[in-house]
C-alpha cells in the first residue's frame, strides 16, 4: 500500500513531466535527430537537405476459396462438407515515397531564428509553447502541422517553408546574380 505523501509525489511528478514539452508523449511529436550526410542527386555544393520518407501502404487480403461443394442429400443430410482453401495476398495500395527538400542549414538555425520561428508559427495558430529559441517537439509538431496542408508532412524545416514565414530570403530570379 502507498502512502499519501509518496501517492502526492508520484501525482506531482507526473503532472510535470505531462506539462514538460521536453518530454515526449503520445501528444507531443518525438524529437528529431537528424544529420543528413548525403543529399539528392544533382544537389548545389553547401546547401542542406531534408529526406521525407512515406512508407508504402500494402493491404492483406485473406479469403476462403470453395474447393469441393458440400454433398448434401435431397433430405438435407450432409454427406461430406465443403472443402475450402485459404488463401491470403498482399497488394500495394502505394508506393514507398521518398521526398527530398531543401532546408536551412544547422548553421542558420541559431537561437534567434528558432525564436524568430516559434513566433511566426505562434501568430499563425500552430504553436503554442513558450518562445524558447530551441527546437524541441512542439516545435517540430507545429512545423508539420503549418507545412502538411502544402503537401509535406514532415517536421523538419523546409527552405520553401522558411521563406513563407519571412525568415529565409527569397532569391529573386530576375537578379542579374
Amino acid at each position: 500500500m502507498i502512502s499519501r505523501t509518496a501517492f502526492s509525489a508520484l501525482l506531482a511528478c507526473g503532472l510535470l513531466m505531462a506539462c514538460n514539452p521536453d518530454v515526449p508523449s503520445a501528444v507531443n511529436e518525438p524529437e528529431i535527430v537528424q544529420t543528413l550526410q548525403e543529399a539528392p542527386p544533382g544537389a548545389p555544393p553547401g546547401t542542406c537537405w531534408g529526406k521525407d520518407t512515406a512508407p508504402a501502404v500494402i493491404e492483406t487480403e485473406t479469403r476462403q476459396v470453395l474447393l469441393q461443394p458440400a454433398q448434401v442429400l435431397d433430405d438435407g443430410t450432409v454427406l461430406q462438407p465443403a472443402i475450402y482453401k485459404t488463401e491470403t495476398r498482399q497488394a500495394i495500395l502505394r508506393e514507398r515515397k521518398v521526398t527530398w527538400f531543401q532546408t536551412p542549414c544547422p548553421r542558420e538555425q541559431t537561437p534567434d531564428f528558432i525564436a524568430s520561428l516559434q513566433r511566426a508559427l505562434k501568430v499563425r495558430g500552430h504553436y503554442r509553447g513558450p518562445i524558447m529559441g530551441r527546437m524541441d517537439s512542439r516545435t517540430r509538431a507545429a512545423i508539420r502541422a503549418f507545412q502538411a496542408p502544402q503537401g509535406l508532412d514532415s517536421g523538419i524545416l523546409s527552405l520553401e517553408t522558411a521563406r513563407q514565414l519571412g525568415l529565409a530570403v527569397v532569391e529573386d530570379p530576375l537578379s542579374p546574380d
